[in-house]
């Protein structure tokens, strides 16, 4: 599958068939997730990859819309490092942001679905994973081979609809 075709039949897979994700799949899928663009080659995230079914369904417990983790083959939590200064936490969010694309896409390419949970419980995803008090974690990403293809245009807007061309209005 190419880039552009990736990009456009994407979506957010919540239900997962009941089969495993191969290691080096999920390797592959971390490695495209790590090679993303980062502000000064910075590279600030780090991975927790879950596929014990046990934790997958604890991790469920962590945001108010993350139960599709506990069906998944398996997770990916987005560590970074905290951050006092308001441009700082936006430059690692925006960084994140290409991390996560970049794994959801190359996910996508191997046939197998994600959709993203955010973290509400920071207490509880840090005595779950492990990760150090000076990092935090926002986002975990389910992945799996979707119980059902999917289908739908992903309800996007027109283009015509969101570009200013030279200047707004």
């Amino acid at each position: 599958m190419d880039v552009g075709e990736a990009i456009r039949s994407q979506r957010a897979i919540r239900r997962f068939a009941d089969r495993p994700i191969a290691g080096e799949v999920l390797e592959e899928i971390l490695d495209a997730a790590r090679r993303a663009p980062s502000s000064m080659n910075e590279q600030r995230w780090a991975f927790v990859l879950v596929t014990g079914p046990e934790r997958l369904r604890a991790l469920a417990s962590v945001g108010e819309y993350a139960d599709h983790l506990a069906g998944a083959a398996a997770a990916v939590a987005l560590v970074v490092p905290e951050a006092d200064e308001d441009w700082r936490r936006e430059s690692i969010a925006f960084d994140l942001g290409q991390c996560a694309q970049n794994l959801m896409l190359a996910a996508w390419e191997r046939g197998i679905g994600s959709a993203h949970a955010a973290v509400y419980e920071q207490d509880l995803a840090r005595e779950l994973l492990g990760y150090p008090r000076d990092r935090r974690c926002d986002y975990v990403l389910g992945l799996g081979y979707p119980a059902r293809p999917p289908t739908g245009s992903g309800r996007r807007r027109r283009l015509d609809q969101q570009l200013h061309r030279d200047r707004w209005g």
